[in-house]
């Protein structure tokens, strides 16, 4: 169920293919690392923090985390690679997290790229070259075989690359004028670079409004048939939290000290509806 729609823009789908279809083939579901790991090294983060690589692999609700490194634990740098490696990963994770909310976002605002902006003619250029030489690769072997034929068709082809090629080229050239061409960030913020660092460098004590993001649901595309078992305590499970569920009411939550403030309330009310009546009162029953 696991999936991040990262519009092909990472090498995080390609190293999953590779990976899953290792671990499957090979029954190591636990000791390869693949998506499965993936997930469960999200959530970890999620409930112990950021670059907490100690807490989760200590945590055994993440034990299977731990299970790809157990054949490298005779080595003497074992938690220095370990930890390496998850930082590593996690950095893949975050960047295709980010892409995937940066597409979801073009999506929402309906923001296309302009044809005529050179990345895109460069875009195009690239896939000419790619579906030429996949189209044609046959022909080198043929050419080898003593195939005339082949061996012309295989001459146009090899010309035609050369002038997509060059006219990449010329498109790569063009680039830096357009890039020249955008504001920098002090202009689009309207801050100065002082104000600009003087911001990072804080604390983040001052408070900021939450900021307001378009309507949900934010759900990426199930490529990944399998579940990952059991959520660990503290996190939402995979298909997030259904508010639709929960009994309507005012629901308040638990005082510093002593119990609920609801629960509070509903055992007084008890102790006023346990109360005998004195003498002399009217007691009056609604019908």
């Amino acid at each position: 169920m696991f999936n991040i729609a990262d519009g092909g823009f990472t090498e995080l789908h390609t190293l999953w293919q590779n990976e899953e279809r290792a671990a499957i083939s090979s029954g190591k579901l636990n000791e390869i690392w693949h998506r499965r790991h993936d997930y469960w090294l999200l959530a970890g983060i999620v409930l112990h923090g950021y670059a907490r690589w100690t807490d989760i692999q200590n945590d055994g609700a993440f034990g299977v985390i731990n299970e790809p490194f157990k054949g490298e634990a005779s080595k003497g740098n074992f938690l220095e690679m370990k930890n390496k490696f998850l930082a590593r990963r996690f950095k893949l994770l975050e960047q295709a997290l980010v892409i995937e909310e940066q597409l979801r976002r073009a999506a929402y605002l309906n923001m296309t790229q302009d044809p005529s902006h050179p990345a895109m003619a460069l875009n195009t250029r690239f896939a000419e070259v790619e579906c030429l030489a996949e189209s044609h690769q046959h022909l080198s072997k043929e050419s080898l075989a003593g195939n005339k034929p082949a061996n012309a068709v295989l001459h146009k082809v090899l010309n035609q690359l050369e002038e997509l090629l060059s006219d990449m080229k010329a498109d790569v050239t063009r680039l830096p004028a357009t890039l020249s061409r955008i504001p920098p960030i002090a202009a689009r913020l309207q801050m100065s670079e002082r104000s600009i660092l003087s911001r990072l460098a804080s604390k983040g004590t001052e408070s900021h409004p939450p900021p307001t993001f378009p309507p949900g649901p934010y759900a990426t595309p199930q490529t990944y048939g399998g579940t990952f078992g059991t959520p660990p305590p503290g996190a939402l499970p995979p298909g997030g939290a259904n508010y639709s569920q929960m009994p309507p009411g005012s629901f308040i939550t638990a005082a510093a000290n002593g119990p609920p403030v609801l629960v509070k309330r509903e055992r007084e009310a008890e102790g006023q509806d346990k109360k005998e009546p004195r003498g002399g009162e009217v007691i009056c029953i609604d019908d």
